[in-house]
């Protein structure tokens, strides 16, 4: 006998309602803070904080490498992510009633971390929280701390650089952070206090850090020596730069060797980053051997 009834039709799966929640929230998100997002776009189209554009995408990678962690995570959401968000709209609108964009920006980090605490919970928030704290990296800094911590770098580039000159025997002498040669005077400006090179290879570094190293003594330590390095490398570049200005001429210091010579400074700061991995990675592997024991002969 032919079973005549009706073949059920399957019915389509209903999307998680975590990520019904997630593109309501990205949404929202998107139109609440549409200005802060385009005017820190602005910023990054520059060349102190042109590495803005590399932070996000990295950090969507890292959110990405965590889904097992995301999925195996117990959902519990939690009243206290929405005051999270709360605080964090307020202080968007203080931003933006002050014009201060650091406000406006920091409070869209804030908001994220809020809301993935409001949709799914603490778990994964915890999962999330580097990228969610490498999201920091894309912010720029406020313009008085900016120059608060520019100053100091000019003058300790321009001390740097002419004592790199006197030991060349290059007659100059220092005003500050103004470099007096024989033929020309060279300035250790704002942009060339080494801070936009600083906050560059700050990122690589922590970047740097997270493929190589699994070890989080060595992480700290790659990271930390981003700081001297970035000193130091643009000491040898007003250095450099005042050599080339007293050994070819002042059209040496012009804009065009200026501007290569960061390019080639950076390159180098990175080149010293991995050394200095190379040989911290020597020096713990030299203490292992040394730790391990002899056997004794039989």
């Amino acid at each position: 006998m032919t079973d005549c009834s009706p073949t059920p039709v399957p019915r389509p799966v209903a999307a998680s309602p975590l990520i019904v929640s997630a593109v309501l929230v990205a949404a929202a998100f998107a139109a609440l803070f549409a200005s802060a997002i385009a005017s820190l776009v602005t910023d990054w189209d520059s060349d102190d904080y042109s590495h803005g554009f590399l932070i996000v995408p990295l950090a969507a990678y890292f959110a990405w490498e965590r889904r097992g962690e995301l999925t195996a995570a117990v959902q519990r959401p939690s009243t206290f992510g929405l005051l999270a968000v709360m605080a964090s709209v307020a202080l968007h609108i203080a931003g933006v009633l002050g014009s201060e964009t650091f406000l406006s920006r920091i409070a869209m980090i804030g908001a994220l971390a809020g809301a993935i605490v409001f949709v799914a919970g603490w778990a994964h928030l915890r999962a999330l929280s580097f990228p969610v704290l490498f999201l920091l990296l894309a912010v720029p800094i406020p313009k008085l701390v900016f120059y608060e911590i520019a100053f100091p770098l000019q003058l300790l580039a321009s001390r740097f650089g002419e004592a790199v000159l006197v030991a060349a025997r290059v007659p100059v002498l220092r005003e500050g952070n103004v470099l007096v040669l024989a033929t020309t005077s060279l300035e250790v400006a704002d942009a060339c206090s080494g801070i936009r090179s600083l906050m560059s290879l700050l990122a690589v570094g922590i970047v740097y850090a997270y493929f190589t190293e699994t070890r989080a003594g060595l992480r700290l330590l790659l990271v930390a020596s981003t700081v001297p390095i970035a000193i130091v490398t643009n000491g040898l570049r007003i250095a450099g730069t005042g050599l080339a200005a007293a050994w070819v001429g002042p059209e040496a210091a012009d804009h065009l060797f200026h501007t290569f010579s960061g390019w080639l400074v950076f390159v180098c700061a990175v080149a010293l980053l991995v050394g200095v991995h190379r040989a911290a990675t020597l020096v713990r592997r030299a203490e292992g051997r040394r730790g391990c024991p002899v056997a004794e002969p039989t």
